[in-house]
């Protein structure tokens, strides 16, 4: 039987979690894998993560995180923004792997077809701390705290003048393809598309840099059979209206290796596992 399964935030520049990539497996010779993000920031270790797995899955779709569009000043690769947006699809392309630039896939293992939807949508500053009504306000609260994104050093947002105005356009286009779709989804974003699965950070401030308010209603609008994302590195299951959302991250070293299933990784989402406690 076929199965869609979900991993994200895999952060290979570490080498256990390299040996993390190099275990995952597919249960038959027709599942698929979701990869939400965060494979690894320099472009080479990501296209190295992304080959590894496309060989053992039928199809991968990936969608970035924040990490992949950092420029490390020591990455070869110093592409910018739009730019090493626009390699790093192409690098995918080349392997094989679905980017958010392509043509959905559809899942036909189910009862019915799913259109699986690979999303690249970044964030607006709109999760803001309490108290803080601007995005400016939000941004002092955090750097008075201590708290602050390594985006706001190291993720360009070429040619837009800021990363919010950069998301607003990805937020707009992205719409406007999926209300085209006749099918129920599966939504596959690097954030949550609600902001409830941030409230359980141990720095709320942070929650700033991990998604949209814009992006609301998207599960119920466009029929969500599951939101898959990662980001947060807590990995669970909630829901909202009906609505599955799995957070499939690995995570740091430091975070994983303590739990009693050290990462159980590829998650399947599906058919749904019914056996993952939504909490």
């Amino acid at each position: 039987m076929s199965s869609l399964y979900a991993v994200s935030d895999l952060h290979v520049s570490y080498a256990e979690n390299r040996e993390v990539v190099r275990g995952l497996r597919a249960a038959s010779d027709t599942d698929w894998l979701l990869v939400a993000g965060d494979v690894a920031e320099r472009f080479a270790s990501v296209e190295w993560a992304l080959g590894t797995l496309r060989e053992k899955f039928a199809k991968v779709i990936w969608v970035p995180g924040n990490h992949e569009l950092w420029t490390p000043p020591d990455d070869p690769v110093t592409l910018r923004g739009v730019a090493r947006y626009d390699a790093l699809v192409e690098m995918a392309r080349r392997l094989d792997v679905v980017t958010p630039e392509d043509p959905y896939p559809v899942w036909t293992a189910g009862a019915e077809p799913v259109t699986i939807v690979p999303l690249f949508l970044l964030y607006d500053y709109t999760f803001r701390p309490d108290g803080c009504a601007t995005k400016e306000e939000g941004l002092a609260y955090a750097h008075q705290t201590g708290v602050v994104c390594t985006d706001e050093y190291m993720l360009h947002p070429d040619p837009y003048p800021t990363r919010d105005e950069w998301s607003r356009a990805r937020v707009k286009t992205t719409e406007a393809r999926l209300a085209e779709i006749t099918t129920p989804t599966v939504l596959v974003n690097h954030y949550p598309l609600v902001r409830e699965p941030t409230r359980v950070l141990r720095y709320p401030e942070f929650a700033q840099w991990c998604g949209t308010e814009a992006t609301a209603d998207w599960h119920t609008r466009f029929d969500a059979a599951a939101m898959v994302y990662g980001h947060l590195h807590i990995p669970r299951t909630t829901e909202y209206d009906g609505v599955r959302f799995d957070e499939v991250s690995l995570g740091y070293p430091r975070e994983w290796q303590h739990r009693e299933r050290p990462h159980g990784l590829p998650r399947r989402i599906l058919p749904p596992d019914l056996t993952r406690t939504i909490t």
